[in-house]
């Protein structure tokens, strides 16, 4: 058998100047080589890259593989499903619309936390989540079994990104192409803002939006920049008590402070070859909330440690070491590549901390976490104290896919028990642990039965409380919000605390390190300073402070030596991948998905057949919502329960849900009508349009009626009236949910107008065929004064660039006209290309159509 074949780098480029390169240059550079060699174009920017240390011309960047979670999975399969009938109506091949990349889908996103405290929570909330998702479960299997490229990783197998760092990420992989096999750096996009977690052991991911991975999945690179790299200098070592979830909020806090919009994060220096794999996947993970495309840690003996760890392949571990050193990938502490701007970090200056109460950059010691607490509640409880912690969850990958960080949790259990202290009864405990393996690993350190014990019980394989799949509160607390004699808080270890993220009736909550957040839930309030005052009162009578629960680093290391086990990690995956209820679903498996007409689920998208929207040479938009700084996808289409009362509710009653159990938004993402209501609803969002709006609604500027936004839409559609959005700064920022820019294409928006734009969300909404346009800050603060009547005219009669000036005017109602100084927030030539397309799912359609 024939050895792959090996894109040489140190041949190809030279060892000098590999050795000035980022080590994401080197991939993205080997990527280039190997896929674009023969194109004169491609060449051209590479010898300019070389030469000049950067370009602005665009490359293609085509992945190994693929991954995807159920919530943004579903959206895709609906999108795909729907293009293969119209191309099939069209008398094509619907086959045609077949991944030709390898996608990998977990079910992580579906499982919520309605039973906690017990053994038992994990079996009965499983069995919630399959009655709840069938629907959604029976899409997902059918693109199992007709996509042949596509698997489907049953409930239970993991959070994506874990389960992708345990089990599915090589380092270095074997490409198929051709009839050729290939020896490549593994790579990947994912549907997931976090997908970077993966590059804290050497693996280049990053996150995309649905529609940016639908293209790819059919074979359309990844067009990108040649992307700008700030170099993360790390110097010393972590401190005695300090934990990476306090590394990663200390970076992410850094960070925010620079512009990294459509920039590469890369970390070199002597301090990195201080930090485990563990440690380097939580500071990873975090790039979406510093605001970077992604954030890279190099190859070294870390990364093969961690491959052995977790079971790997002795051979291919070899192969990794082998491949790295060979192409110059392997990390040198020494060496300080030309980056475009370097950025110190001294790891020893890092203390324990949280981040609240609203925004994950927003870094608090943690002697200032009372001042941050809501205001007191307008009545008081006799039970439940000001600032009282409603939930403490560990959970999420960013901080339970280092073992360390679950170890000093159970640590701290078990010492908290032996003491005799208990949680609150007013607190919501759970524990998600991202990867299967964890219960095995926290048996075998004798620490599961600690954590039960304070009511921190595995309550499911899966995100649950970070991504607002928290469940009910405890009736106490949610009676007391309800009296209006509670404002409470949420302490869990997630990646995100936006308002209402974690629970519609908590606006506060605070990020915060898996023992932390045990602390938390012993104190069962967030005021005094945990680190200081009494955590709780021992069997004995004596208090009892967060010093004496605190384990050591050295109890920490000794525990996890004592519970490691490389076989169990994979042992682990295997069963769950047997989950007997997947088993047994059924599921169609023919090239057309069998449509139910009466599901309140999975409802062909109006936008996914051909007959692309174009957008036309002038537009004149009336605003629909004027808005301001920091709007989040979680604010525009949401993701946690669907308020009994709402819209969304009504759209389902009627259709025969039951209105007790109407599921979350995210399990709903596959019905448009579901999602066109509850688009902006959230609570914390203003529309500045007018006074007083309610959340989700706006003013219908002909009849001047107040109307929730989709009914508003539909007045203007019925008109010809196309929509405007304008924002402040950070427009899009938080989860990488296409449903966001799909929503907005929903409600007839054909322009967003803003200071600044989150780079997966401006990508999205110009996969939709809508125009992002960013305006200067004083600009904006001034479009906040906008009211009904006035309207924004966009000229578009001269051909679109990226980055050109856009001829934009304010139109007033009382006759005058203003220009706007403004510009096309488009990055690259392809992505003009898809805007004069119509978006990316009708353009695809009527060119396989055409083709016919």
């Amino acid at each position: 058998m024939s050895m792959p074949r090996l894109l040489d780098l140190p041949e190809a480029i030279g060892l000098a100047v590999l050795g000035r390169l980022p080590w994401v240059h080197r991939i993205l550079i080997e990527n280039l080589l190997r896929r674009s060699a023969g194109d004169p174009a491609a060449m051209a920017t590479l010898d300019r890259w070389l030469a000049d240390g950067g370009s602005d011309a665009e490359i293609p960047f085509y992945p190994a593989r693929i991954m995807m979670h159920d919530t943004t999975c579903v959206p895709a399969l609906v999108d795909l499903a729907a293009a293969r009938d119209a191309v099939a109506a069209a008398g094509g091949d619907p086959r045609a619309l077949d991944p030709v990349v390898p996608v990998d889908v977990s079910t992580d996103h579906s499982i919520a936390v309605d039973h906690f405290g017990t053994r038992d929570a994990m079996r009965r909330n499983l069995a919630r989540e399959a009655a709840r998702n069938g629907e959604r479960f029976r899409l997902m299997k059918w693109a199992d079994r007709s996509m042949a490229s596509l698997t489907v990783h049953p409930p239970g197998t993991g959070i994506m990104h874990t389960l992708n760092l345990e089990r599915l990420a090589s380092v270095v992989t074997v490409e198929r192409r051709d009839g050729e096999e290939w020896l490549i750096p593994d790579t990947l996009i994912g549907t997931d803002s976090h997908t970077p977690m993966i590059n804290g052991i050497g693996v280049l991911g990053w996150g995309v939006g649905g529609l940016e991975a639908e293209a790819a999945m059919l074979g359309a690179p990844v067009m990108l920049r040649v992307p700008r790299v700030v170099g993360v200098e790390l110097t010393g070592a972590l401190g005695e008590c300090v934990l990476a979830t306090d590394l990663a909020l200390a970076v992410t806090h850094r960070l925010r402070q620079v512009d990294l919009a459509n920039r590469f994060v890369e970390f070199f220096g002597p301090g990195v070859a201080a930090l485990s794999a563990g440690e380097r996947a939580v500071v990873a993970n975090m790039a979406p909330e510093y605001g970077a495309t992604t954030a890279f840690f190099p190859i070294d003996q870390h990364t093969l440690d961690y491959l052995h760890a977790t079971g790997r392949d002795p051979a291919a571990i070899d192969r990794v070491r082998d491949y790295a050193q060979t192409q110059s990938l392997w990390f040198d502490p020494a060496a300080r590549p030309a980056y475009d701007l370097v950025i110190a970090i001294d790891l020893s200056a890092v203390t324990p901390s949280v981040a609240g109460p609203s925004r994950p950059q927003d870094l608090l010691s943690l002697d200032r976490i009372a001042a941050m607490l809501p205001a007191p509640a307008p009545q008081t409880d006799p039970v439940i104290p000001h600032g009282a912690v409603a939930i403490a969850a560990i959970t999420s990958c960013t901080n339970t896919s280092d073992p360390r960080l679950l170890i000093a949790a159970g640590l701290l259990a078990q010492r908290a028990r032996r003491a005799g202290l208990t949680t609150k009864p007013w607190v919501k405990t759970s524990l998600a642990p991202g990867s299967p393996s964890a219960a095995g690993l926290l048996k075998r350190a004798g620490l599961l039965e600690d954590l039960e014990a304070l009511g921190f019980a595995i309550v499911g394989i899966g995100c649950t409380t970070c991504i607002g799949n928290s469940g009910p509160l405890v009736p106490a607390m949610r009676d007391a919000i309800e009296r209006g004699a509670a404002a409470p808080v949420a302490i869990l270890s997630g990646n995100r605390n936006f308002p209402g993220r974690v629970h519609a009736d908590i606006q506060a909550s605070f990020l915060a390190s898996p023992p932390l957040v045990i602390a938390f839930a012993l104190r069962g309030d967030a005021t005094g300073d945990v680190a200081r005052d009494p955590v709780g009162t021992g069997k004995d009578g004596t208090p009892v402070y967060l010093a004496d629960l605190w384990p050591s680093g050295a109890e920490i290391d000794a525990a996890l030596a004592l519970a490691a086990d490389r076989g169990d990690v994979q042992h682990a995956f295997d069963l769950a991948e047997q989950n007997p209820a997947w088993r047994d679903l059924d599921a169609p498996s023919g090239p057309l998905f069998d449509w139910d007409p009466a599901s309140t689920y999975l409802r062909p998208p109006p936008f996914a057949g051909a007959g692309a929207h174009r957008v036309p040479q002038s537009m004149r938009l009336h605003p629909l919502l004027v808005l301001g700084d920091d709007i989040t996808t979680d604010h525009i289409s949401p993701a946690g329960a669907i308020p009994s009362g709402s819209d969304a509710a009504g759209w389902l009653v009627d259709r025969g849900a039951d209105p007790a159990d109407l599921n979350v938004y995210a399990s709903r993402r596959g019905n448009w009508e579901v999602m066109l209501r509850g688009l902006f609803t959230n609570p914390a969002v203003r529309n500045l349009l007018a006074d007083d709006l309610p959340a989700g609604w706006t003013i219908h500027a002909p009849s001047g009626d107040r109307l929730p936004l989709w009914q508003a839409a539909q007045a203007y559609a019925a008109a010809s009236e196309p929509l405007a959005i304008v924002a402040g700064d950070r427009y899009g920022m938080g989860s990488s949910r296409d449903w966001a820019a799909k929503g907005a294409w929903l409600l007839g928006v054909r322009a967003v107008i803003a200071s600044s734009f989150e780079r997966i969300h401006r990508s999205n909404l110009i996969n939709l065929a809508i125009l992002p346009v960013e305006v200067p800050r004083e600009t904006a603060l001034a479009l906040r004064k906008l009211r009904p009547g006035d309207r924004l005219a966009i000229d578009l009669s001269a051909p679109l660039s990226p980055r050109g000036a856009l001829p934009v005017a304010l139109h007033c109602a009382d006759g005058s006209i203003q220009p706007i100084p403004a510009r096309a927030a488009i990055e690259t030539q392809s992505e003009v290309a898809m805007l004069m397309d119509g978006g990316l799912l009708p353009a695809l359609v009527s060119r396989l159509i055409g083709a016919r």
